[in-house]
């Protein structure tokens, strides 16, 4: 059947009907400006901005709920924590007011931020105030970290243990939980008489790593460093370090600044245990309660 026309001077030949998925035969013509054919790619350096700005700041990705989970919940993935190709997390220690002029304990508070330096988390100690200034830094607390959405992505969980070498069957240990329930790993501190040692373990209590520090855990005007290694090799692979914060936060306040290295390609689950660790670590040795001295080894 062919095309319908009209009689007299208007009985021209039609526009070609092109068929559903036939791209050889187009009712409009050929257009080679302006937008161009959508469906081609730029050619090389285009730009389609109006300008050239600065690259793009990196914000940390927002964690999904599982497809059927209830509404509010909180997804188990833990890219959110250490995202791929970063290898690097600063944790920086709020100062307190209160505690720095009169003494008086209050909970710890702290700034996760990524290797540019954007705030990813906040983590804030939880327990009551006969617990911070009796136990000192002994003390048991949950430790409850959230993201910019003021949402709970992980929780860290350190009963009340002994520290000293002189203990051995009481000695420290931290539970890490992502999501919150969920265990996925433990930092336990190894007797030695000499070293701070500790075992990075995984939700069945296996030991996957090994964190050695300084006989003297002093920064008297350096950091210190605590070294990460394999479970079965003396070679490094990161590292967690108490930065040097200046003379007079060292002096007057129990402020930290910690950095945590570690492998690109490491399970962010263990990343997440070896801000644990670094948590552990600081309240072991840099943390300070009242007119009393903080730790500097595993004797006093």
């Amino acid at each position: 059947m062919s095309a319908p026309g009209y009689p007299g001077p208007y009985n021209n030949p039609p526009y070609p009907m092109a068929q559903y998925g036939d791209k050889s035969v187009s009712p409009y013509p050929a257009h080679h400006g302006g937008y161009g054919d959508p469906h081609q790619a730029p050619p090389p350096g285009f730009n389609p901005g109006y300008n050239q700005g600065p690259p793009p700041v990196m914000y940390q990705p927002v964690p999904v709920p599982e497809y059927g989970a209830p509404p509010g919940a909180i997804a188990p993935a833990m890219a959110a924590v250490a995202p791929v190709g970063i290898d690097q997390i600063l944790i920086h220690q709020k100062v307190e007011l209160l505690e720095a002029f009169i003494g008086f304990e209050t909970n710890n508070q702290y700034e996760i931020k990524n290797s540019l330096g954007q705030k990813i988390y906040n983590a804030k100690e939880k327990n009551d105030c006969c617990t911070r200034n009796c136990c000192g830094s002994l003390r048991s607390f949950d430790m409850k970290i959230k993201d910019t959405m003021d949402r709970e992505v992980i929780r860290i969980i350190r009963p009340f243990r002994c520290v000293s070498c002189w203990f051995p069957c009481c000695l420290q240990e931290m539970e890490v939980q992502a999501p919150p329930g969920t265990t996925i790993g433990y930092v336990k501190q190894d007797w030695h008489p000499c070293l701070p040692k500790f075992s990075i373990q995984g939700p069945n209590r296996e030991t996957l790593l090994k964190l050695d520090g300084p006989c003297f855990a002093c920064n008297c005007c350096g950091d210190v460093n605590f070294e990460l290694k394999g479970k079965d090799s003396d070679k490094p692979v990161g590292r967690i370090s108490k930065q040097w914060s200046g003379l007079l936060k060292e002096v007057f306040t129990d402020t930290d600044n910690f950095g945590i290295q570690f492998p690109l390609d490491m399970d962010v689950k263990m990343k997440a245990v070896l801000m644990g660790a670094c948590f552990l670590i600081d309240f072991m040795f840099f943390e300070k309660v009242g007119e009393a001295n903080q730790r500097s080894s595993v004797f006093s």
